[in-house]
């Protein structure tokens, strides 16, 4: 980060899944450059270590984005005790490694459930609580799964293209009343979802290397490379990014 960059002084900010990886970077990112900011996550511990790494002024919050009762709950919360909101990051995400035969219906719920229904529901309560703060942005986060075919990410990849149009179609329905909506999609990013997801194969370490090999910059994305795009969206040097899709890949999808 630029030193003394200070974009987003005072924004009210949401971040869900903000107990590790990306969220986290998020999360630290918004902070640092002055954002008040609202850790919410469905395991409130992590997202209490991640707060406690703030200076500035934040809140806890415990959240299942698959409901909407938690979730209207989690921006009400936002709106009673700060006044308002500015940004929502809709990150928060779960992914399974299988091909569509052996994703299980249990499997397909459940990712479904977390990426696209706990996106909807974010945009469905955050949207009307920022326009009415006076506008700012939306970040959902798809990932380059939504642009190409990746092996053994079937459903994955289908949850990711939903929030990709979800997004696009959202940012034309809101930008005239001052509400931006982007997304960003990240190639395989060093986090523990990818620890986990290599802990399936039969040789984890091989799995991590041939994710790596795919990144023509010869390593995978650091967390702190899409928060720095998230704070980008969230501030007003992007005024006029509506509804895009912003690749931090590290070359993925140029080949």
């Amino acid at each position: 980060m630029t030193q003394g960059m200070r974009r987003l002084e005072g924004k009210r900010v949401v971040v869900t899944g903000a107990g590790s990886g990306i969220g986290r970077a998020i999360a630290l990112r918004m902070a640092s450059e002055g954002a008040r900011v609202v850790l919410a996550d469905v395991d409130e511990g992590a997202a209490r270590k991640v707060a406690a790494e703030i200076e500035g002024e934040t809140l806890v919050h415990q959240v299942d984005v698959r409901r909407a009762d938690e979730v209207e709950a989690l921006v009400g919360r936002v709106v009673e005790e700060w006044g308002g909101l500015d940004v929502m990051v809709n990150n928060a995400g779960v992914g399974v490694a299988a091909t569509a035969p052996d994703t299980t219906e249990e499997d397909y719920d459940r990712m479904m459930d977390v990426c696209v229904r706990g996106t909807f529901l974010g945009m469905k309560y955050a949207i009307p609580a920022i326009r009415d703060s006076g506008g700012g942005s939306v970040i959902n986060m798809s990932s380059i799964a939504a642009l190409v075919g990746l092996t053994d990410r079937a459903v994955y990849c289908a949850a990711k293209g939903a929030i990709l149009s979800m997004t696009r179609a959202c940012a034309m329905d809101h930008i005239g009343e001052g509400v931006r909506v982007n997304c960003i999609a990240p190639g395989t990013v060093d986090t523990p979802w990818v620890a986990r997801i290599t802990a399936g194969y039969d040789d984890p370490e091989e799995a991590r290397a041939r994710m790596r090999a795919r990144q023509p910059h010869g390593r995978l994305v650091r967390p702190d490379e899409i928060a720095a795009m998230a704070a980008y969206l969230a501030s007003e040097e992007a005024e006029s990014v509506v509804g895009a899709c912003m690749v931090v890949d590290g070359g993925v999808t140029a080949r």
